[in-house]
């Protein structure tokens, strides 16, 4: 059997602690504070190499994680996935000294790319085959093997029954499985796969596992695969799939962007992680196309040229002014008309309200026409939005689309979120509305701003411009607008 940290997983154990309880995670606590505090120095430091130099995805996916909790609660790592949209690190600080600095970095890396798994493949019938669980272990680690510059997978000292202590392997060894492969499939007189061959795709794993007449469902390094691993919130971890969905999303959408803009790591790490999901299925296939792929593989589209940052500023945007209500049965009412041969209807629950965007264009510079005119087409044509337009260089000049706009006197971001936010007066009328989506279109030489609801605005940044507002502390939503790019 592969040798893995951890307990059994057809020996489920029902966690003490609720690992949502945020309170009852800090009150479990590891004995030795230095313990504690060599733990997050390690995890830290990983968090650190990952933006540096090891994995641009999973340095965005924990910095999705805003509470990152050391606790005695689990035995390694976790991430929870809770329903109110909020992802937790959890990591006991004991294993962490454990394994080391390469190790934390080794469980952190695998912990990233299983919420990655559950959100590429999500049909029920793979994520209820144990199977399947062990075809993600071993694509997982054998991606960190050599994405982490690793020959062997990390260990840590366990009791050896004698007094004395041996180093026990931390996870599956993806090795190990496929020698295990070829032996079963050799005595079934069957041709097996090279380990080149065999971890090609994470679903070429998947296949030639079940090939095998026995294949080996180990123990579990992860908590999330223990007791639960479904994610139902009350053997398991929590792993609520539309908070993993959202972050998930968010952070390829940030990968992508990053390796449109020319950073080699995030350009690689992504194409990688599209390549092991081939043959994923039409969902994939459509979801890797929206994402712009193919402009990131230099494939041009024959019938229509696409730019990117309007793909983004359309995505974003929706996302942005989606619905604030929703659809619901009514059960009594439901069974009423049913009863009377009627179809039942569903019924709207929440108010409906006009959503307001407002458009603010820097003319203190050079701004594109079809820049300008592709916003105003796009906000004009979407249902249920009411816009407004701003020019802006050192005050605030609102107008009508096809007016003539102003400017040219240096650039106050300030003004424009003061006007927003209902502060300041221009010809003697204060904004009275709420924002649900301010769009920015400038070359972002200006004092930074924080406005009160930085989730709600959107900075399109010119060519050569400063794209300040992904730095800055909370990060806004930021594009650079080069016009060409296809």
């Amino acid at each position: 059997m592969t040798q893995v940290a951890g307990r059994s997983r057809h020996a489920p154990v029902r966690p003490v602690v609720d690992l949502a309880d945020r309170r009852a995670l800090l009150a479990c606590q590891v004995d030795d504070p230095e313990v504690a505090e060599e733990g997050r120095r390690l995890k830290e430091a990983a968090l650190l190499d990952f933006g540096v130099k090891d994995s641009v995805v999973s340095s965005w996916l924990f910095a999705k994680c805003h509470y990152q909790i050391p606790t005695a609660a689990v035995d390694t790592a976790a991430v929870v996935a809770t329903g109110d949209g909020s992802c937790l690190l959890l990591y006991n600080p004991e294993f962490f000294v454990a394994i080391g600095a390469s190790g934390v970095r080794f469980v952190l890396f695998h912990e990233a790319r299983h919420l990655i798994h559950r959100h590429l493949y999500v049909e029920e019938e793979l994520r209820a085959d144990p199977v399947f669980d062990l075809a993600a272990e071993v694509a997982i680690n054998h991606v960190a093997l050599i994405r982490l510059g690793r020959t062997e997978l990390p260990t840590r000292a366990v009791p050896d029954g004698e007094g004395g202590t041996r180093r026990e392997p931390v996870g599956v060894d993806p090795r190990e499985v496929h020698r295990m492969y070829q032996t079963d499939l050799r005595e079934q007189n069957l041709q097996p796969l090279s380990y080149e061959d065999f971890t090609v795709t994470d679903l070429t794993i998947y296949g030639e596992l079940k090939r095998m007449r026995n294949p080996p469902v180990p123990p579990v390094l992860c908590v999330h695969m223990g007791a639960g691993g479904d994610g139902d919130g009350q053997n398991g971890v929590p792993m609520d799939p539309e908070t993993v969905s959202s972050v998930v999303d968010r952070t390829l959408a940030e990968l992508m962007r990053r390796a449109l803009r020319g950073e080699e790591l995030a350009r690689e790490e992504l194409l990688t992680l599209a390549d092991r999901s081939a043959d994923g299925g039409k969902r994939l296939e459509r979801m890797w196309g929206r994402m712009g792929l193919g402009a990131l593989r230099g494939e041009t589209q024959r019938t229509r040229r696409v730019e990117w940052w309007r793909r983004w500023l359309h995505d974003v945007l929706a996302s942005k002014l989606r619905e604030g209500e929703r659809l619901i049965y009514p059960k009594k009412q439901g069974a009423v008309l049913l009863a009377l041969g009627h179809d039942p209807m569903l019924s709207r629950r929440g108010a409906e309200r006009t959503k307001v965007v407002v458009v603010a264009l820097d003319t203190s510079g050079s701004m594109p026409q079809e820049v300008v005119d592709w916003i105003t087409s796009l906000v004009g044509r979407t249902e249920g939005v009411e816009s407004h337009w701003l020019s802006f260089d050192g005050t605030v000049m609102p107008f009508a689309p096809g007016e003539r706009v102003h400017g040219g006197g240096g650039t106050s971001f300030q003004a424009v979120v003061d006007y927003v936010e209902g502060r300041l007066a221009v010809n003697g009328r204060r904004f009275e509305e709420s924002a649900d989506a301010v769009i920015m279109v400038t070359d972002g030489y200006a004092p930074a701003v924080t406005p009160e609801r930085p989730d709600r605005w959107i900075w399109l940044i010119t060519d050569g411009g400063d794209d300040w507002p992904e730095r800055h502390d909370p990060p806004m939503a930021c594009h650079r607008v080069v016009t060409g790019d296809s």
